[in-house]
């Protein structure tokens, strides 16, 4: 599958998929996107330290590298577990400038997170502990338990096989009692599939381009 670098509104990077007319992030800034959703109400809302993450779509690496250097600026332990089914080819990774925006050791910690091996758990620094693993959540079920989902799939409407109730039965199987799943999905189909495995769902103001979005903690 083709893919495209592209810019967004608030100068960072993301990738444009001409096949599925799908980005990886949204047009309107995708540093500003993942900084809401994920990081702000997502990881510090949760107080648990260590936290454990676990990610569904690693994608750029994005969520990852605002994790890590969340992590360091509130001296927190994170243990970081992403999944993803079509890694990125290292060239298209190399002309990212997500780092750009992660301060001054961003560069570094964005090498780190990128030349980490797959299917490896990988210490990125003294905070935060990064595994990536080739997988397809649509036959597999994933291990451990975690304290904070990002559920950072393509769109329902591109990838609807990634938003059913089975999907989020494998992710309810994972998520510790008062966990935290985000997503910048609000679809009322994604709403309903929560609630039915036991999720409390909240809708919250979405970044830019994005009315609403969806918090939801596991019951």
């Amino acid at each position: 599958m083709k893919r495209e670098l592209s810019i967004t509104e608030d100068g960072s990077h993301t990738i444009y998929l001409p096949e599925l007319n799908e980005h990886y992030h949204s047009i309107h800034g995708a540093v500003q996107e993942s900084s809401l959703v994920f990081i702000k109400y997502g990881l510090d809302i949760c107080k648990e330290d260590p936290v454990k993450i676990f990610e569904v779509g690693f994608g750029t690496g994005l969520n990852a590298l605002l994790s890590c250097i969340y992590s360091m600026q509130n001296g927190r332990k994170a243990y970081y577990t992403s999944i993803e089914k079509y890694p990125l080819d290292e060239s298209l990774i190399m002309a990212l400038n997500h780092y750009e925006f992660a301060g001054e050791n961003g560069k570094e910690i964005f090498s780190r997170i990128h030349n980490a091996r797959w299917g490896r758990k990988e210490v990125i620094n003294n905070h935060f502990c990064l595994e990536k693993i080739e997988f397809d959540l649509t036959k597999e079920i994933p291990e451990g338990t975690f304290h904070v989902i990002f559920f950072d799939a393509f769109g329902p409407e591109k990838q609807p096989e990634m938003w059913t109730p089975e999907i989020f039965e494998k992710i309810a199987s994972i998520t510790l009692p008062g966990g935290i799943l985000v997503t910048y999905s609000s679809k009322g189909d994604v709403k309903r599939a929560l609630k039915s495995k036991g999720f409390m769902v909240q809708l919250l103001p979405g970044p830019p381009g994005k009315r609403q979005m969806i918090r939801a903690v596991k019951m």
